[in-house]
């Protein structure tokens, strides 16, 4: 006689990746991390499968694809227009959205900003909290300005009572903060292990997908800035954020890293008030309001993050150094690009670089990996090392090739448009690109070829 009781084994988990093995490992074989592997208990079925289940059909034969009829969703707004923009305009009933950022860095706090606009617009809200008392939630919803009637608060781990008043109250939105507290009571697991974070969020999946409600899941992330769980957690979710930035500076960037709903590109921008997180809409005249003029190294780059241009302020110090080898660092921006443009400026620009310090710093925390920057980080690295500015009333771009040509890039016409309504004057970009445009701007546009041609159009000797 079959036992209705499923069978268990015991596996080592790796915490960070969620590998398994047999057997206890120092060091992980799937992401090579120490001391992540812990036993956990696994449970199996009659196949010796495990239990897992990420399924959310409905029983329905194949069907041709022309055939599956869809049901238009419209999307609605959370009340923030960088977020909006984030996912794609808007939430789609039914998704599954992951934000995942530092502690302090203000996620409760925009997912509560967020669940007071929904409900202030007629829908109902389940704001779930496995790691506050619904009374330290109702204190944070009076400094935000969020009581609502619509916002339900439920202090509670338990997924299984947690599912029980999703199907009394039906709510449109559900929050849950966070997803490493909850926990299912058959797997014996301890809340936050890999097996529980990946069981709750493939059943919070198969509510969200079955019952039409949009639930965005809270998340934390490890020392490394990865994602605190398996990989496979972002595999499950239709969207994931993540919310960049210091705790202990007022601005803050989310970026969605996996959107199926919309581009993957885009940034939102929000600065940390008393009063929450409020949205900065004009990111240009945020990054260049503190810029420092007439400073060697400072040069101004317009970027493009998905359709957002953006100028920001890219700084350079060059000095010499007492140090064998000398010392590279980069914040803001990939040290093997720094460490490429160097090797250029000192091959084909005949800057000798090689017994100098550098550090190079996008200034307001933003990072920065287009080629389009290439041509000016040469000029600010140049600006620093001949220890001459750069036109202050100049924006620089274009991509260097390992030859010193000036490649063309994209996105042309948004990067001068956004030059032009912040008021500067000149822009030196690629030569094929100014020949390819036929953008009407008052701006002085100067093309140029190589490297050295941008250094001599940029840098006033």
């Amino acid at each position: 006689m079959w036992s209705n009781l499923s069978k268990r084994k015991i596996a080592y988990v790796c915490q960070e990746c969620g590998y398994d093995s047999s057997k206890w490992h120092g060091k992980c074989p799937g992401c090579g991390s120490w001391n992540t592997m812990h036993e956990e208990v696994i449970s199996l079925d009659k196949g010796g499968q495990r239990g897992l289940s990420l399924g959310i059909s409905s029983g329905n034969s194949p069907l041709p694809i022309n055939e599956v009829k869809v049901l238009e969703t419209a999307r609605f707004f959370t009340g923030s227009g960088e977020l909006d923009r984030v996912l794609g305009n808007g939430v789609i009933p039914g998704s599954l959205i992951l934000i995942v950022g530092d502690p302090g860095i203000g996620k409760s706090s925009l997912t509560l900003q967020v669940c007071a606009h929904v409900a202030s617009g007629g829908k109902k809200v389940l704001y779930v909290t496995g790691e506050e008392s619904a009374q330290q939630v109702r204190l944070r919803a009076e400094r935000l300005g969020a009581l609502e009637p619509a916002l339900y608060v439920l202090s509670e781990t338990n997924l299984d009572l947690i599912e029980q008043f999703i199907g009394q109250l039906k709510p449109d939105l559900l929050i849950i903060d966070s997803i490493q507290t909850v926990f299912k009571p058959e797997i014996p697991s301890a809340p936050g292990s890999v097996s529980q974070v990946r069981e709750s969020a493939a059943h919070l999946l198969r509510i969200a997908k079955g019952s039409a409600i949009a639930t965005l899941l809270v998340g934390h992330v490890t020392k490394e800035g990865s994602l605190a769980g398996p990989r496979v957690l972002e595999h499950i979710v239709d969207t994931v954020l993540y919310f960049e930035g210091d705790r202990n500076i007022q601005f803050r960037i989310l970026r969605a890293v996996k959107n199926r709903f919309g581009s993957t590109n885009e940034i939102g921008l929000f600065e940390m008030q008393g009063r929450g997180l409020i949205d900065v809409p004009d990111a240009s005249k945020l990054f260049l309001s503190e810029r420092a003029k007439n400073v060697s190294g400072s040069v101004i780059i317009p970027t493009v993050e998905g359709t957002r241009p953006v100028l920001v302020e890219l700084q350079a110090l060059v000095s010499s150094s007492p140090y064998v080898p000398p010392r590279r660092t980069a914040d803001g921006v990939d040290i093997k690009r720094v460490q490429l443009i160097l090797a250029v400026l000192e091959k084909r620009a005949g800057l000798h670089l090689g017994n100098t310090d550098v550090y190079v710093k996008v200034a307001g925390g933003i990072t920065l990996d287009e080629p389009a920057i290439d041509l000016g980080l040469a000029v600010s690295l140049a600006s620093s090392f001949r220890n001459h500015t750069a036109e202050p009333s100049t924006v620089v771009f274009g991509e260097v090739g390992l030859g010193g040509e000036v490649r063309a890039v994209t996105q042309v016409e948004q990067r001068i448009r956004e030059a032009e309504k912040m008021g500067f004057k000149k822009i030196i970009l690629p030569k094929g690109n100014l020949k390819n445009s036929t953008v009407d701007t008052p701006l002085e546009l100067i093309g140029v070829e190589t490297v050295g041609q941008g250094l001599e159009a940029a840098i006033d000797v």
